[in-house]
């Protein structure tokens, strides 16, 4: 094993972790944001099903 393996496997390895981190932050930030829109989508579906309840309970939806 020659010298320049100990500088080069570790400096690998570093920059390996590196892009890592970076890539995995990123695609967890994006997971998040998905996840927080999804969620308020879910939300804005319920109250627009709860107001279409309370409001038209009598009467049937002419859309269904």
């Amino acid at each position: 094993m020659t010298a320049s393996h100990v500088i080069f496997i570790p400096g690998v390895l570093m920059v390996g972790m590196f892009l890592g981190f970076i890539l995995g932050a990123r695609a967890a930030r994006n997971q998040f944001d998905l996840q927080q829109k999804r969620e308020a989508e879910r939300e804005a579906a319920r109250a627009a099903r709860a107001t279409r309840r309370a409001g038209g309970a009598d009467k049937p939806s002419a859309s269904s």
